[in-house]
């Protein structure tokens, strides 16, 4: 049975605080697992949260400060020394290469896993594979940012009514998939577009195009929402989000789950990020998340 969950390393910004780590959020997506940001302390909130080195696929650095970074050099000596026995593929932006490379071999250690780097440079698609299309937008901060987006190719949902209705049945039903009809009948006479699931991953940023574009139409939005409302100069100042400003992106984009993230230490009462995105008018499921959570893509419509 294919999983599609997001796993929740570190909620924390700049500072990690007694019951926050620094940041780190793993996707599964089917048999693929794909690591953003991951911050310092990582490699042991891998272990607290059951995540394995071999369950990484992609890393997916939105930039290089360091609560969103530093703990690359330790997954990356881990997928080494654990021989993950498939290729791994990272993406940051072009403009951090040297972060990068200090961060990978930031100490002695034995490559034995291909580790390829695949850094961004522009919005648009990263990868297409079977199961996903990779695609990246730059954000607004005071470093180079890019966040990044999944989208599920569109599927076929057949509609077993209409088939009875044209006297398809058994080994037919098949046969029109492939072929695309069956006689007169059409397999669109048969069918009904499923649309596929989308996620987005969007950090450190003000309101900008890029942020618009990243949480369109997505199930669920993985947001930073580092200040309340009260403090929307000192974000803006800062190059983020408030509570209030997430909410209404997932309310204009037509977010189906909001997941709320990367708060500022100076905050004690994380329920107030909840009543502020929910006071800009967003409807949907809404989760504040905190360390070692699992939230589940929702269900397909």
């Amino acid at each position: 049975m294919s999983v599609r969950e997001l796993v929740v390393l570190g909620t924390a910004s700049q500072v990690p605080t007694r019951h926050r780590n620094h940041n780190g959020y793993l996707l599964r997506w089917d048999g693929e697992g794909i690591l953003f940001d991951p911050g310092e302390g990582t490699q042991r909130q891998m272990l607290r949260a059951g995540v394995a080195a071999h369950d990484l696929h992609r890393i997916c650095v939105t930039h290089f400060h360091g609560d969103h970074s530093l703990g690359l050099a330790g997954v990356i000596q881990r997928i080494n020394l654990d021989r993950v026995p498939h290729e791994i593929t990272a993406h940051y932006p072009e403009s951090g290469r040297q972060f990068f490379d200090r961060l990978r071999y930031a100490t002695a250690y034995r490559e034995t896993v291909p580790l390829t780097e695949a850094p961004v440079s522009a919005d648009g698609v990263l990868a297409t594979t079977k199961a996903y299309v990779l695609e990246a937008r730059k954000l607004s901060h005071p470093v180079e940012s890019y966040g990044y987006r999944l989208v599920e190719p569109d599927g076929l949902r057949m509609l077993p009514e209409r088939l009875a209705a044209h006297g398809i049945t058994g080994a037919d039903v098949g046969l029109i998939q492939r072929e695309g009809a069956l006689g007169d009948v059409a397999l669109a006479d048969v069918s009904e577009v499923r649309r596929g699931q989308r996620f987005a991953f969007v950090m450190d940023t003000r309101l900008c195009d890029g942020v618009y574009a990243l949480a369109d139409g997505c199930d669920m939005l993985v947001v930073e929402s580092t200040f309340l409302d009260e403090d929307v100069r000192l974000a803006a100042d800062h190059g983020h989000l408030t509570a209030g400003q997430a909410g209404a992106v997932a309310r204009d984009a037509g977010v189906r789950h909001l997941v709320l993230t990367h708060f500022s230490q100076r905050y004690s009462e994380p329920d107030e990020f909840e009543r502020q995105a929910r006071a800009a008018g967003f409807e949907g499921e809404l989760t504040v998340a905190h360390d070692l959570l699992r939230v589940p893509l929702p269900k397909r419509r």
